[in-house]
Order: structure tokens, then sequence, then C-alpha cells
């Protein structure tokens, strides 16, 4: 099977598209003919030898955690799936024609693989990171770098949940900020004090890792108010960093409702194939994204 790897840590250029044995599944997982790929920073930190202890790698390594396809093998000990099913979940190496999975759901009527592909990492983030801020209905929470996939799942579970979002993005993306329920703002010089024109903020949410946990701290009050998941410096502000994923089955489940009920939709911004991973992350790293970007096999 074809699969893209990495057997240095560095830029874009390291990756490569090669064949590789195919993975079977083992007790408790599935293999997948995958079908897209979720495209995420945690992938192209991984890939530039980042400290991420909840993703050690050995190399060669594989990339990709999320994707989208058809169940073609079924481990020991799984039930409820067969072979043949449409399913998104998450596993590991997924850039790839063969997959296998540690959690996943049938992917909902009417959703594209391409679309799957891009929800299970990011709906998880999503639900952890507003849980970890202890932001509730009646609330404000404060999103900086709104428009990608974490920002557009948070924005719109949070409105699900009666809380009022502020989010910050670029002028490109302000009209996509508003119709996910968001007050829209505009990041850049003076962006702070935009924010506090808008009203009081109960807790705040560093989506890009542009630097502005100070700021961010400053608008809540305390550092306890904010969760970083892009800022590796934010315990030095007291912030709490979010890298270490929760219950991956109960947050597919929760996008399998909220995607079936039309309470969440994440557009994909561009898809690539396998052979374009480096351009991907090159996409990725450089922000400005508008719901997800995904490979397709």
């Amino acid at each position: 099977m074809r699969k893209v790897s990495f057997a240095e840590f560095g830029g874009p250029d390291v990756l490569r598209l090669v064949d590789a044995e195919e993975p079977h599944a083992g007790p408790g997982r599935i293999r997948i003919a995958v079908r897209a790929a979720g495209v995420n920073p945690v992938d192209w930190r991984i890939r530039e030898g980042q400290v991420l202890g909840a993703h050690p790698v050995a190399l060669p390594s594989g990339l990709g955690l999320d994707a989208a396809g058809v169940v073609d093998e079924v481990g020991e000990g799984v039930a409820g799936v067969e072979v043949g099913d449409r399913v998104f979940g998450e596993g590991s190496s997924t850039y790839a024609e063969f997959a296998v999975l540690s959690a996943w759901a049938r992917m909902p009527e009417g959703l594209t693989f391409e679309e799957a592909a891009g929800y299970p990492s990011v709906v998880e983030t999503a639900l952890r990171v507003i849980r970890e801020v202890g932001v509730r209905s009646g609330q404000t929470l404060l999103v900086s770098g709104a428009s990608g996939g974490v920002g557009s799942a948070v924005l719109q579970i949070a409105r699900d949940r009666g809380i009022t979002v502020i989010g910050t993005a670029g002028a490109a993306n302000q009209e996509y900020l508003r119709g996910l329920g968001a007050v829209a703002t505009t990041y850049g010089e003076g962006w702070d004090e935009r924010v506090r024109r808008l009203g009081d903020v109960d807790a705040a949410l560093d989506l890009a890792g542009s630097g502005v946990i100070r700021e961010l701290v400053e608008l809540t009050g305390s550092p306890e108010k904010v969760v970083s998941i892009a800022d590796l410096g934010a315990p030095e502000f007291g912030v709490r960093f979010s890298g270490v994923a929760g219950s991956v089955p109960a947050a597919l489940a929760e996008a399998v409702d909220l995607i079936s009920r039309g309470r969440l939709h994440i557009p994909v911004e561009k898809s690539y194939s396998l052979a374009e991973a480096a351009a991907a992350h090159i996409d990725s790293h450089a922000g400005h994204t508008r719901g997800r970007r995904v490979l397709v096999v």
C-alpha cells in the first residue's frame, strides 16, 4: 500500500510517499480502506519533532490521526461494526491507503468521506477545551483563532449549549464566524481593546498560538480561565496547555448527534492527494484556515 512517511524530523520536505506493508486490525481495533484523512496542526508539530508527550514518535514514522473510510477488517472482541460499514474515527498513520482505528463511529447520513475525516480529533479537542475552561450556559467565551477546524467546532458546540462566543480571525473570515453564531472581530494590533468594547469575557481559548496568552489572562482576569492548545509556553503564565485527548468514542458519539441534528457542520476548505501531503502541511502551518484540510486517498 501507499503511505506518507518521514525518516527524520524537519520541514515538509521530509515527507515521502512510500510503499509499506499493510497494517492489520488487532484486538479491539478495526482496519479501514481510507477514503480521506484529516490534516491537523498536531501532524506538522510531530513532523517537526516538537515535544508532545501524548504522541511519542519512533522513526521512520507515518502521520495522521483522523480518517474516514470503509471497514475491511474487524479485530477480535469488536462488536457493532461489520466489513463494508462507512465509518470515521481516530487511529494512527492515517495518511495511507489502509489504517487501523482505535475509536470509530458510523458516518451520519449525508456526510461525505472528505467531510467526515475532518471531525474526530477536532470535535474531541473542542469538547475537551470547553470542559476544561469551565464555561457555562449564559456566559461569554473568547476564542482566539476561531476560524479553523477546532474553532469552527467550538463556536457551534458553544452555541448549542447557550454560550455566547466572541471569535477572533482574519478580516476575510469575519462573515464566516458570524455565520457560525459568533460575535466576530479581527486580530492584530489593538485586538484586545476591540474585544473589551464587545463586553465582559468569562473564559478564553487560545487555538492559534499567536502569542496572545498575556492578553487573554488580562481579559478574563485569571490564568485559570484560559486554556491553550497551541502555545507550549502557556504554562509560564499559569495557563493550562491542553494536549492529551479525552474519550474519543464519547466525542464521536456527540459529533454524530450534533451533525444529525444539524447543529454542527465543518466545511472542507481544501482537499489534497497523498502525494500533496507536504503542501497540506505548508498550508496548515500558515494558518488562516476556514474549516478543515483533508487528504483524499
